[in-house]
């Protein structure tokens, strides 16, 4: 097939590594344009992109695709079918309408629940048992098209947004493998009117930590949030991130020190099992916990 692939993140990278290997024709990678980044504030190509220019693809990055000339340039690639994953952009209608079989789109959510930007995070950060891998036919409302294919994937209960996105990323992978050689025998499936929720982009401000909340809350809301941007608590006097954590036995204050790194919470507590402090790359607790002046009774958060 003649594809064209929009991509920006390296969550997309496995589905068009799993494109390009089934032999499909990949006539020109979207990507959005390089970000400046680093000490230096070079401009740096995303994921795609520079996976794109290994595999000797036409990589174009327009910053927006809204204007006659690009609708042309993207409609005169005469594809099959676009596979949007993580792309970044709206499509207007005439790219949608564009490729002869449309535009498909991998999300990462058991749509309808958790349309929009933060799918993983959201699963999550809401104790969700498992989510799955859509792919969609793309529309013009936001994640609201049919679903020609779906794969569950579970949640552990030790899950962090990281290692989801991995497992994924991974199942987008596969199912966009599975579907191509079958892309047009696929019936589309409406996605029912009820269970709609949005994974709305995640806020900064949702990242400190309420020890008044119960320890269920918290535990989801560290491992939703890790390892961007980080659920954090103030630990002497110092910006501490938490990056994984798990349900633990004990009561007391919330933000109280009971064992080792093991914090009461409003219901229940939380045992921290690795941490990033201010200055410092990622640490187990317990490293941490030798040189942190740390003792039971000892209490974390905004009166620490």
């Amino acid at each position: 097939m003649r594809i064209v692939f929009m991509g920006t993140p390296d969550f997309s990278v496995p589905i068009l590594d799993a494109i390009v290997e089934q032999g499909h024709d990949v006539v020109a990678v979207y990507s959005q344009p390089p970000r400046r980044a680093g000490r230096g504030k070079k401009e740096r190509p995303g994921a795609v992109h520079q996976r794109a220019d290994a595999l000797g693809l036409t990589v174009r990055h327009p910053v927006s695709l809204k204007g006659a000339d690009e609708q042309k340039a993207f409609a005169a690639l005469q594809a099959d079918v676009a596979v949007v994953v993580a792309y970044g952009l709206l499509l207007p209608q005439a790219v949608l309408d564009a490729p002869r079989l449309g535009c498909i789109n991998v999300h990462a959510s058991d749509l309808p629940r958790w349309r929009g930007a933060a799918p993983i995070q959201r699963a999550i950060m809401a104790g969700d048992a498992s989510t799955a891998v859509c792919l969609m036919q793309m529309e013009a409302g936001l994640d609201t098209g049919p679903v020609l294919m779906r794969d569950e994937v579970a949640i552990s209960a030790d899950e962090t947004a990281g290692t989801l996105h991995d497992k994924l990323s991974r199942a987008g992978a596969d199912i966009v493998r599975r579907a191509l050689p079958v892309l047009e025998t696929l019936t589309p499936q409406p996605q029912p009117d009820e269970g709609v929720t949005y994974a709305t982009k995640i806020d900064k401000s949702e990242a400190k930590v309420d020890w008044t909340a119960s320890a269920p809350h918290i535990d989801d809301q560290i491992r939703g949030l890790s390892p961007f941007p980080g659920a954090w608590t103030m630990v002497n006097g110092k910006r501490v991130k938490l990056l994984r954590s798990k349900l633990a036995k004990g009561a007391g204050q919330p933000g109280e020190i009971l064992d080792g790194l093991v914090v009461a919470c409003g219901e229940g507590a939380v045992d921290i099992t690795q941490v990033q402090p201010e200055g410092k790359g990622p640490m187990e607790a317990a490293d941490w916990l030798r040189g942190a002046r740390i003792e039971p009774g000892d209490k974390v958060g905004e009166h620490a």
